[in-house]
């Protein structure tokens, strides 16, 4: 009977076993070690701030254009006798060169009949000269008054003398022709291209091709209407830009100047145009060492020379935000502060009167970057060289403080 009791007990006999052992077990921990949150002080890069006396360029881009070109046309019919090496696309030309030639042998005939016609019209006037003085000598004999005009044939020398000038003006005209039937280059230029063959019969006004002018190139420099106002004069901008284009695998520049404003807002895109003047683009007048040409048609960035402002302080533009950057005082403490921002441009924000000289900017971005956060500078020997306390020395120090007592 014992035996059945305590096989039926011993379950609660070691269910109250456990909970005893638990009891004790709970009774006897102890509490664990309490610690202060450690805040680590973020460590940042700084830029000095150092004020400058700037030149406020502006960045533009353009394509170069000829100042001049022209298309060359016939003025004479024929044709086409012979065409120049040179009249190809490409092809260098000097003003006067022949670039090619119209039949002229019906132009050398109307010559010849011209140069007759004015020798008939000359021995005519001549011949008329001689009656008047005949006719003249006539009526010395007569006592009747004043001898009439037509008596003394000046009608008819006024006559020959006009057609003589007629004739005159058609030898001219024929001269022009024959001369037309050379076709040569206007001023030093660039052949762009060539409508015509050998052998082509062409006509009044025809199309021979195209000349661009090689003395001065031009390049339209678009920009907004508020960069107007980083230029020295706005009606005569009058200024140095510098162009550059990628040739050959690297960068070349070219230095022009502003020469005018065009004067009116595009309608399409809301921006007025600067034209920017370069001489000799394709260097025929002398090339110095390292120089390269300057194409037509080559798109090329600039930089527009503006006005000079002092106490400029210059920073990569991605330090400013919303119009603030991130400034440490000496204390090491974050200032948000805002700033006066006079002009930007793809990399660099200017800045006026807003920083000092030898003020610390952030150059770290924190993600939660706040005014009188304490920071470390990176480099720096000792946070306590700097007058900041650090949070982590402060604790071990009231660790210490709170075993002495």
């Amino acid at each position: 009977m014992i035996k059945i009791i305590l096989r039926r007990s011993s379950p609660f006999l070691i269910l109250a076993f456990f909970i005893a052992g638990a009891a004790i077990l709970i009774g006897t921990k102890e509490s664990p070690e309490q610690k202060e949150n450690e805040i680590p002080v973020p460590i940042i890069d700084v830029l000095s701030v150092e004020q400058k006396t700037v030149s406020l360029n502006l960045p533009s881009y353009g394509v170069v254009t000829p100042k001049n070109k022209t298309q060359l046309v016939t003025e004479v019919q024929g044709r086409m006798q012979s065409i120049a090496p040179n009249f190809v696309a490409g092809g260098v030309v000097k003003k006067g060169d022949k670039l090619a030639v119209i039949e002229p042998s019906d132009y050398e005939a109307d010559l010849m009949q011209a140069q007759a016609s004015l020798a008939q019209a000359e021995a005519a006037l001549e011949e008329e000269v001689a009656r008047g003085e005949v006719a003249k000598n006539d009526w010395k004999g007569f006592d009747g008054g004043v001898p009439p005009k037509l008596g003394l044939r000046l009608p008819q020398l006024k006559k020959e003398q006009a057609n003589v000038k007629f004739q005159q003006a058609a030898l001219a005209r024929a001269q022009r022709n024959l001369e037309r039937t050379i076709i040569r280059a206007p001023f030093d230029g660039i052949i762009k291209a060539r409508n015509v063959d050998l052998g082509q019969y062409v006509t009044l006004g025809t199309n021979l091709g195209e000349l661009y002018d090689t003395r001065i190139a031009e390049i339209r420099l678009p920009l907004t209407n508020q960069d107007l106002a980083y230029l020295e004069s706005v009606d005569k901008p009058d200024t140095q830009v510098t162009l550059s284009a990628s040739l050959a695998g690297k960068t070349v520049t070219w230095i022009g100047q502003i020469v005018r404003s065009e004067g009116v807002i595009d309608a399409e895109n809301r921006m007025v145009y600067l034209v920017a003047e370069i001489k000799d683009p394709y260097l025929r007048d002398g090339r110095k060492e390292g120089q390269m040409p300057l194409k037509y048609g080559s798109f090329v960035t600039a930089v527009i020379k503006g006005r000079t402002v002092e106490g400029i302080v210059k920073l990569p533009r991605h330090l400013v935000r919303n119009g603030s950057v991130a400034v440490v005082s000496k204390d090491n403490v974050i200032e948000i502060r805002e700033v006066n921002v006079v002009r930007t441009d793809l990399d660099s924000v200017y800045i006026k009167d807003s920083l000092a000289d030898g003020e610390r900017i952030s150059l770290t971005k924190l993600n939660h970057m706040s005014a009188g956060q304490v920071v470390k500078i990176l480099g720096q020997a000792d946070d306590t060289d700097t007058g900041v306390d650090n949070p982590q020395s402060s604790k071990e120090q009231r660790l210490a403080n709170a075993g002495d007592q």
